[in-house]
């Protein structure tokens, strides 16, 4: 007599071997899944704009920060066992994430955002692993050694810095935890606070570098303009009207965020980076909760007058009336895409009149773009490239002192004078030219 298992057996194993393949293909299916995640993760997070240096292979590192105590290379983060991070268990990338310490145990310095990566989730951490060990291409090169003197290169003094002022990953995803007006909200400030890290940039710190604050909750420094980056300072994302986003409204920050240019100006130096490789890629839910995070920061300056716009320079331009000082340098340079009126003609050539970064108090920015010029690169939003060439080496110091301050009192803008002196200065940090003309001939 034959035994029930005898007689269904060939079709059980014959049932189980033909569904190896459909296993096999949805947990294909499900890694791919797991690298798109963790590839959308990288985007919101900035990986590549801070680990690719331009035309270079894609997260191979190599690119300078200068910082205070010398110059630090971006790491490579390519799944190579000897140069990158193909060695990491998931555990240890994690740890590098969110604790700002290496594979061997030492510290990671703080130029990795890892006090805002603290607050990343599990699930996003896992996501980014799978995608930077199976989505990226492994490259075998070293980065450039780190240019900082002895004893400040050691690291062991950033584990003390760490345990001071960056916070646990409980801690930090306690925080992202608290309550908020809405669900939207809630996901902007997950974005902004973790993967985006804005507040590296946006966010003033203290003498000893850390942020001074990491969350909207922990104060009014928030988000309120950072220290000068590589040149440049980044601006307030508060709603502060002058020097912030007081003036612009949910869809202003969107079109920023997606293309790099709205009618209240275009992005420069990191910032088109980060929109570059970041922001633009993001979903139209995820770039609508950040804009609706942004607009519940409160003014920092809640006592700072409106920007209101004042036609006189503009009338006196138009009349002929160059006679201000700076007036016709800026006629003969700068009206022909900014306009006598300052208006210019967004989104293409950002206006100057009520720009928030002409009203700062740091002055390096403005400065830096008349010297160096800049580049907007070309987005999926909006293809067009656009350049503003450098006129470093047409004017002197004295008239780029000149102009400068013309910009910041017009308009409205009312914003203090700029010294020949600070120009002098400025211009031996100045960032190499992004597009010169030819030198004019002297004879």
């Amino acid at each position: 007599m034959t035994s029930a298992f005898a007689k269904y057996a060939p079709l059980g194993l014959g049932l189980f071997f033909s569904t190896l393949p459909l296993a096999a293909k949805a947990q294909d299916a499900a890694s791919s899944s797991v690298i798109e995640e963790g590839r959308y993760l990288a985007a919101a997070s900035d990986c590549s704009a801070c680990h690719t240096i331009k035309d270079g292979a894609a997260y191979a590192g190599g690119l300078p920060f200068a910082l205070p105590i010398g110059t630090i290379y971006a790491p490579n983060i390519t799944p190579d066992r000897q140069y990158g991070i193909g060695a990491y268990t998931e555990a240890e990338f994690s740890r590098a994430l969110r604790q700002g310490i290496r594979r061997d145990g030492s510290a990671l310095y703080p130029a990795m955002p890892y006090p805002s990566y603290a607050r990343m989730s599990d699930h996003d951490i896992h996501a980014l692993y799978v995608y930077f060990q199976n989505g990226v291409h492994a490259v075998p090169s070293a980065p450039p050694e780190n240019k900082i003197s002895w004893p400040l290169s050691m690291r062991w003094p950033m584990t003390v810095w760490r345990h001071l002022f960056a916070p646990t990953p409980e801690q930090a995803r306690k925080n992202a935890a608290r309550s908020f007006p809405s669900a939207a909200v809630a996901r902007g400030a997950y974005l902004v606070e973790g993967p985006a890290h804005c507040g590296a940039c946006h966010t003033p710190r203290a003498v000893t570098m850390q942020e001074k604050s990491l969350s909207s909750d922990q104060g009014d420094t928030y988000l309120a303009g950072g220290a000068s980056v590589d040149g440049w300072t980044p601006t307030s994302l508060r709603q502060d009207d002058r020097i912030g986003l007081g003036r612009w409204n949910e869809n202003d920050i969107v079109e920023f965020l997606r293309s790099g240019r709205n009618q209240h100006g275009s992005a420069f130096g990191g910032m088109s980076a980060a929109i570059e490789h970041g922001t633009q890629h993001l979903s139209d839910a995820d770039l609508h909760a950040i804009a609706q995070y942004l607009l519940t920061l409160s003014p920092r300056h809640k006592n700072d007058a409106p920007w209101i716009y004042n036609e006189k320079t503009a009338l006196a331009l138009r009349h002929g009336d160059a006679s201000q000082p700076g007036a016709k340098i800026y006629v003969d340079h700068c009206a022909a895409c900014h306009r006598t009126d300052g208006r210019g003609y967004p989104p293409t050539f950002p206006p100057l009149a009520g720009n928030p970064v002409l009203m700062s108090d740091a002055v390096d920015s403005l400065v830096h773009i008349v010297q160096s010029g800049g580049a907007l690169p070309s987005m999926k939003a909006a293809p067009s490239a656009f350049v503003m060439p450098s006129f470093g080496h047409m004017l002197n110091d004295a008239q780029i002192a000149a102009v400068v301050t013309f910009i910041r009192k017009s308009w409205g803008n009312n914003a203090s004078p700029v010294t020949q002196e600070q120009v002098a200065n400025l211009r031996k940090s100045a960032p190499a030219p992004v597009l010169q003309d030819p030198p004019v001939p002297t004879n």
